[in-house]
């Protein structure tokens, strides 16, 4: 399992690394010290080197985690960005699961917990989260279920844009941070057709990313 370690502190990165490769079954491919230095990186990286999942520190300078994540689920979508951070408040939890994030754990699970926990998710594909922030999260979707207790209608949302009732399901899709193999599986469609649908989005919304598309997207209240 190639993995890539994003954190400002290098002591930290050393221990994680150390830890890993010990624990067998992992290969370091990338060390980066904030999120542009590991955009830049990966640009670098040819594809059989590039990393199956990111364990992303949130608070890091120049670039922080959210934005790391935002960009890089939109230009590495094979990856799953995991955060690995000490913060557990609920605004960092809920950018950073807006931004395309696959898991969030805390840095106070120990190390061997954290290697049992990756090989679940290389293995079954389920997504970690730290027992604490899955009840930080529920707590969230509650809250926003009854923030909606009086919802638009289809045909408002619809007015965002002119998307289609199908555009709309693959941009609430892309908000979750998957692919277009997994789009096409949730909607049963073809990758290529998921591909196309994405293709029109960016026309109508006027974007040329994932990420640009997420942004207009929370900024007008529409997710």
């Amino acid at each position: 399992m190639k993995i890539a370690i994003v954190d400002d502190n290098r002591g930290n990165r050393n221990i994680l690394r150390s830890k890993l490769e010990a624990a067998g079954d992992f290969e370091i491919v990338l060390n980066a010290e904030h999120g542009k230095d590991f955009i830049d990186q990966m640009k670098c990286l040819p594809g059989p080197k590039q990393p199956d999942i990111v364990l992303m520190d949130l608070v890091m300078p120049v670039m922080d985690g959210v934005d790391a994540i935002a960009i890089g689920a939109s230009l590495f979508p094979f990856a799953k960005f995991i955060v690995l951070t000490v913060f557990d408040d609920e605004d960092k939890i809920f950018k950073a699961i807006k931004a395309g994030a696959y898991g969030y754990l805390l840095k106070e699970e120990s190390s061997e917990n954290i290697a049992a926990i990756l090989k679940q998710t290389y293995e079954n594909g389920i997504a970690p989260i730290s027992p604490g922030i899955a009840h930080k999260i529920l707590q969230l979707v509650q809250q926003n279920e009854l923030s909606f207790a009086q919802p638009k209608t289809k045909q408002v949302q619809q007015q965002f844009f002119d998307l289609t009732t199908r555009e709309i399901e693959i941009l609430k899709l892309l908000a979750s941070g998957i692919g277009y193999k997994e789009i096409g599986a949730r909607l049963d469609i073809s990758p290529n057709t998921a591909k196309k649908h994405v293709i029109n989005i960016y026309q109508k919304l006027h974007v040329n990313s994932r990420a640009q598309a997420l942004h207009l997207a929370y900024s007008q209240g529409f997710l």
